[in-house]
């Protein structure tokens, strides 16, 4: 039986010679093949095939995205693993369980990634998806990923809608009059018809504000319930007002320039709160306790003393970034967002009102 070949592909030279190093005790099992660029990677697949291509998905001059779709076109058999920094766990089991790619998150033990190409090269089961399985969710968590700039057009059957990116969030979405989170869903339950990449074309208007890892989570539960025929889902059954909260929070902080957010007491006490994923080295809920208190504390002392009434709204702008602190409707709690000083204060008003009212629900349930 022939021998196979596995493809690494990475800008990072020190990567590739490291992983190519480590690799070298499986020589016998397969043949390991290191680039530095997808134009390499494309001559090295046009001279000899390939059973396993492992690629990061961020790279100049061709991204990992073009490289995968030229692969897609020309080697449909080949398997595909990405290299990526994920950042939710929940999105990239999604990713590993529906799509024709394997993901690998940066940084990696060596091992795993061992273990890996030995599933392929040993065609065990749970390795079986090929890129002539290439999904429409496959492009735009690659898109996301790779932190492209651009537009996908999509067609099927009479109807069309558009997705566009902006260093990788997804920003707008149209299909015919449908603007917004839904086009992206309608889109998203598209099965089979064409798409048309067009490279950095930019957003006539932004509409989506959400964060992409939720946006497809969302996408794919609608998905499912569309395939199942069914409208009872997970998010239909009783939840506890807690979850509810909770839920609530974590869908705020994935909004864009959201660091983190929570629900305070008028104790001082968080009863739900959520950090954006790589702002957690910087920021810790049990540390921000005793400055959002000492706020709070002054701004009702403040009010008292100018004999104007209790303290609806703190928002204080500093160099680097935006606290808001507001009353909920039942004047017993206070909501707060630490924002980056990019995002819009009316748009945060906004977003912050429509939330409110939920949260004002789930806390009657507490």
């Amino acid at each position: 039986m022939a021998k196979k070949r596995v493809l690494i592909v990475d800008d990072e030279e020190d990567l590739t010679w490291s992983i190519s190093k480590h690799l070298s005790r499986d020589r016998d099992k397969y043949e390991l093949i290191a680039m530095n660029s997808a134009m390499a990677a494309l001559d090295v697949l046009a001279q000899v095939p390939v059973d396993l291509v492992i690629t990061d998905i961020r790279m100049p001059e061709i991204s990992g995205l073009d490289l995968l779709l030229k692969i897609r076109e020309n080697y449909p058999q080949t398997k595909v693993v990405i290299m990526t920094a994920y950042g939710s766990s929940e999105i990239q089991e999604e990713a590993n369980k529906r799509g024709c790619f394997k993901y690998i998150e940066k940084p990696f033990e060596i091992q795993e990634l061992r273990q890996l190409i030995q599933n392929v090269i040993q065609e065990k089961k749970g390795f079986e998806g090929r890129i002539s399985d290439f999904q429409l969710s496959d492009l735009i968590q690659l898109t996301c990923l790779g932190r492209q700039t651009n537009s996908i057009h999509f067609e099927k059957d009479d109807q069309r809608g558009v997705i566009y990116f902006e260093d990788g969030n997804i920003v707008h979405a149209q299909v015919d009059v449908i603007e917004g989170e839904e086009a992206f869903y309608e889109i998203l339950t598209w099965e089979g018809g064409t798409f048309t990449l067009k490279k950095n074309d930019k957003a006539p208007k932004e509409t989506i504000f959400k964060g992409w890892q939720s946006l497809l989570l969302e996408g794919l539960r609608r998905l499912d319930e569309k395939r199942a025929g069914s409208a009872i889902t997970e998010r239909d059954k009783p939840r506890s007002g807690q979850e509810q909260l909770k839920s609530i929070i974590e869908e705020f902080v994935e909004l864009k320039g959201i660091l983190m957010a929570a629900i305070f007491d008028k104790n001082g006490f968080s009863i739900a709160s959520a950090i954006k994923n790589k702002e957690k080295k910087n920021y810790d809920i049990a540390e921000l306790v005793p400055v959002i208190s000492q706020l709070t504390s002054q701004g009702e002392e403040t009010g008292n003393q100018l004999k104007l009434g209790a303290t609806d709204e703190i928002l204080v702008q500093f160099e680097k970034g935006i606290l808001r602190i507001v009353r909920t409707p039942d004047q017993k709690h206070f909501f707060i967002a630490l924002t980056n000083n990019e995002i819009n204060i009316s748009l945060l008003r906004i977003e912050s009102k429509k939330m409110l009212k939920n949260i004002q629900t789930a806390l009657t349930q507490l």
